[in-house]
């Protein structure tokens, strides 16, 4: 890209002269570096990353599962629940069941577990964010995070760059946007919203009641970017996985009519 280059060394002939130009120049260059984001991936790369992405979920998923000493018939429940919706075929729901019950060995390591993903996906934010949100989503499978599970998330989480109050806040979105768990948008809610259902959609949103629409929309916005299907699939999630992350996005989006409803 060189829109940004042309424009910048413009600008810098006309308040600089020729000095101008070379600066104006270099800050389009830093400008373009930014706007052009990540170079698409090959093939290859792809594939990587879809492997990649892959192990890491089902191994961590098992691991986690065991992480408060048993794994609970609701977190088998959601794990078997995860593969359906993914509609594994045999050999990949094979590889996905040894995978889970490999995590949840003693000897399974996380560290070297998110060494390996972060070589392969360290720089797709999305996917990061995706990883987390599905061990989360196991983690409250039951109804309950213990402090186990909270701690091997709040150790993934470092790893994948989120600060422990970023942590924090996504562990309560998540839990918010599960509740919205349902097909046909909001409307089953806007004639009987209580203030605590009301408050969740708030929550699910990462945002506070306070807020002008403006602020609430654009939050809407950028997390429904972070799970749009197609943004996933250039990132290199795999194609059955989508699916779960369509289904995130129908939450919030259940959430945030709920929240725009109420407001008019």
């Amino acid at each position: 890209m060189i829109a940004g280059k042309i424009i910048a060394g413009l600008l810098g002939l006309s308040v600089a002269g020729p000095i101008g130009v070379l600066i104006g120049v270099y800050i389009g260059h830093q400008f373009d570096k930014g706007l052009g984001g990540l170079r698409p991936m090959s093939a290859q790369q792809q594939a990587e990353v879809r492997e990649s992405f892959f192990d890491t979920v089902f191994g961590l998923l098992g691991h986690l599962a065991k992480a408060d000493g048993r794994v609970s018939e609701a977190e088998v429940a959601h794990a078997e629940a995860l593969m359906s919706k993914m509609g594994l075929n045999t050999p990949h729901r094979k590889k996905a069941i040894e995978l889970f019950k490999t995590g949840s060995k003693s000897g399974f390591s996380i560290d070297v577990t998110m060494d390996r993903f972060m070589a392969v996906c360290g720089r797709q934010n999305n996917l990061k964010r995706a990883l987390l949100d599905y061990l989360v989503s196991l983690a409250i499978a039951d109804g309950e995070l213990h402090q186990a599970e909270q701690d091997v998330l709040r150790k993934i989480a470092g790893r994948l760059g989120f600060s422990s109050a970023l942590f924090d806040k996504f562990i309560e979105m998540v839990k918010a946007q599960s509740q919205f768990k349902q097909s046909g948008g909001s409307g089953g809610y806007r004639e009987s919203t209580s203030p605590a259902t009301l408050q969740a959609a708030y929550t699910a949103l990462g945002v506070e009641a306070a807020q002008t629409d403006a602020q609430i929309k654009r939050a809407y916005r950028k997390l429904i970017s972070a799970n749009h299907p197609d943004k996933l699939i250039g990132q290199g999630m795999p194609d059955d996985m989508v699916k779960l992350a369509t289904e995130r996005t129908q939450e919030i989006q259940t959430a945030y009519e709920l929240v725009v409803a109420s407001r008019k």
